[in-house]
């Protein structure tokens, strides 16, 4: 999954190069309980941007046991539990110098080059974010943070490889809030190529439900933007509505309403 205020507007042309409805989706990232079930059942892997700040929990000590030489634990700890509390106060900066000294002590660590490759996005260093969350995915086999590999691939310029990317992912299975998110994303990218029937192709949502997940709140929210373009205000207005029932406070809708006013 938080970026600075000025990057969590979902209205508007980004400043900064990331997609207008990243921020949000950062927010409720780092807030994500570790090792939760998705809707199918299956067991998430347990993040490092949700563990609070403090000490760290014991399976991210056993990680670190495995992956570095003994003398080498311990300051891996120390720079990685200090960086997961600058991350969580939102100085990336102070994040991403903690973790750079955490990696050259514990390089195989998944849960440090995981946290490294958020830092280094929320930094704008595109390339380093990229290497670094691929990095993590070779490691540790999950797909959660390929939708900020898109994005990053995006923010390069990178269209076709962000494509493929998208692509990959679908073939991997990945996890409902996973799917979701990517395909935030990449639709928000093809919309701001003006590329709208790709874009609603690649957002379209399922059936309108109750309780939502956070990931389909966004979803909507993007699948709203394209039905406008596409010059239907009917379907817009109806992703809106669904969005203001399920959570009345959802940041940007606003902005959103007058978005689809003016299209």
């Amino acid at each position: 999954m938080a970026p600075k205020d000025d990057k969590r507007r979902r209205g508007g042309k980004p400043r900064d190069g990331r997609h207008r409805d990243q921020g949000k989706r950062d927010q409720d990232r780092r807030r994500e309980p570790s090792g939760r079930r998705d809707d199918g059942g299956r067991r998430q892997r347990r993040s490092i941007t949700a563990v609070p700040a403090g000490e760290l929990p014991r399976w991210v000590r056993e990680e670190i046991t495995r992956t570095a030489p003994k003398a080498r634990r311990e300051p891996a700890l120390t720079h990685l539990a200090r960086a997961v509390g600058e991350y969580a106060d939102g100085r990336f900066a102070a994040a991403y110098d903690q973790l750079k000294r955490a990696k050259q002590l514990a390089p195989q660590a998944a849960t440090v080059r995981e946290l490294l490759g958020l830092s280094a996005y929320n930094l704008e260093k595109w390339e380093e974010a990229l290497r670094e969350l691929r990095t993590f995915r070779r490691i540790s086999g999950e797909t959660t943070q390929v939708p900020v590999e898109i994005d990053c691939l995006r923010a390069l310029g990178r269209h076709d490889d962000a494509a493929k990317t998208f692509r990959q992912l679908r073939d991997l299975d990945p996890h409902p809030a996973t799917d979701d998110e990517a395909r935030v994303v990449f639709a928000s990218h093809l919309l701001d190529r003006g590329e709208v029937a790709e874009a609603w192709r690649v957002i379209k949502p399922g059936r309108l439900v109750a309780n939502p997940r956070p990931s389909a709140l966004r979803r909507w929210y993007v699948a709203a933007r394209v039905a406008a373009r596409a010059g239907d205000p009917d379907a817009a207005e109806r992703f809106v509505a669904a969005i203001a029932e399920a959570e009345p406070d959802f940041p940007g809708l606003a902005e959103l309403r007058q978005e689809i006013a003016s299209a």
